[in-house]
């Protein structure tokens, strides 16, 4: 019975999170910091970093993948899965809904999506003071954040991120290890093994090279659907910003979707809360109809999965060992870096355009830090500025 509630519990905030967590992959980590850190606490901030450096390395939705990894903390595989829904599904309907029934409908044009963007703003900018303050507490460390920081921004290529994070790896590994802290054993508890985590990876690997074969002996429309979408969540680096361009290679010069509809969807997939790999169901949906939306979601998402499962059983006898918690230290100081680099651009680039947008940004920034306005009502006042500055 405890552990239904636990999964109750997992569904209802996942799903919240999942129609209110505007901004793209960086807002969604500082919404779910503030959510699952502070106020919940059902982690640290050390495990928070650890599995949001784990996510970053890691191909895939880095938000979703925290997410999932947050639902397996809390109650197991089955826990990854509820938090997968709750956060997903609201946009994959909202997506799934436009591609058969709006077509190319002006609501994104509406004024409280721009408050929406300036809410993420806010929030982005919040759990990143609160996160340079733990992760880079001294000034090696705040060299490597501004070196992470500077490369990510000047050289805003695919692998940049991965390379950043190997390299403040190895910066790390040889100038941290005296600042481990000695004596402390890691709270952390995961119900699953490494076998299961082995098999995870294994599975990743063998779909990533079977299924093109497969779609070469076997001409389906269905599994050259799966194909492209898993192959999409498999290779991209750097979140769903990087993912939509590579979508736009893969079906629109094929024809399967026109540039007109591909557009649409891209559009809507920027107004809507949760992940941006949601874009999927709405190609998928487009193509052949809901249940096109459906697989196409579950094939782009399932590499997310298999590797964050894959890692998690092996994630922990690393992060206490010395030599791979002094490379990590290194990772969570890079990791604010590369926060803040995605946080001008698109989040801050894209939202604030003109004086009214900043001076609603600080005055929702001022309720949430100072007054202590909850973040859904931040929300909810961001989307009526948004509303009352477009009628201006």
């Amino acid at each position: 019975m405890f552990y239904i509630q636990k999964l109750w519990q997992i569904f209802m905030i996942s799903t919240r999170l999942g129609l209110t967590s505007f901004g793209g992959p960086v807002a969604h980590l500082s919404y779910f910091h503030e959510e699952y850190v502070r106020r919940k606490k059902w982690l640290s901030e050390k495990d928070y970093a650890d599995l949001v450096a784990l996510a970053q390395f890691l191909p895939g939705p880095a938000s979703s993948q925290v997410g999932i990894g947050i639902g397996v903390m809390r109650a197991g595989v089955i826990g990854g899965i509820i938090s997968f829904i709750g956060f997903t599904f609201p946009s994959v309907l909202v997506l799934i809904l436009f591609a058969l029934y709006a077509g190319q409908a002006g609501f994104i044009e509406l004024g409280f999506i721009q408050g929406l963007k300036v809410v993420a703003v806010v929030v982005v900018a919040h759990a990143i003071i609160g996160m340079a303050k733990t992760l880079t507490p001294d000034l090696n460390r705040k060299l490597v954040a501004l070196s992470a920081l500077l490369a990510t921004l000047l050289l805003p290529y695919t692998f940049t991120q991965v390379a950043v994070i190997a390299v403040a790896a190895i910066i790390g590994l040889l100038f941290f290890q005296e600042k481990v802290p000695t004596g402390q054993k890691s709270e952390l508890r995961l119900s699953i093994s490494k076998m299961w985590g082995a098999l995870c990876l294994g599975l990743f690997f063998l779909l990533l090279i079977g299924l093109p074969i497969l779609q070469q002996l076997f001409s389906s429309n269905w599994l050259a659907m799966v194909d492209s979408f898993y192959r999409a969540g498999s290779l991209v680096f750097g979140g769903g910003h990087v993912v939509l361009p590579l979508l736009e290679r893969e079906f629109v010069p094929t024809g399967l979707i026109s540039e007109a509809d591909f557009l649409a969807g891209y559009g809507a997939t920027q107004a809507v809360p949760g992940p941006l790999f949601t874009f999927a169901a709405y190609i998928g949906a487009v193509q052949s109809g809901w249940l096109g939306g459906i697989v196409a979601t579950l094939a782009i998402f399932t590499p997310a999965f298999l590797l964050i499962l894959g890692a998690l059983p092996f994630w922990n006898e690393l992060r206490q060992n010395k030599k791979a918690s002094a490379a990590l230290l290194g990772v969570n100081a890079a990791v604010v870096g590369i926060l803040i680099s995605a946080f001008y651009q698109p989040i801050w680039t894209s939202a604030i355009v003109g004086v009214e947008d900043f001076a609603l940004a600080a005055t929702l920034f001022a309720l949430l830090v100072f007054v202590k306005v909850p973040a859904w009502a931040i929300v909810l006042l961001g989307a009526l500025g948004g509303l009352l500055l477009g009628w201006l």
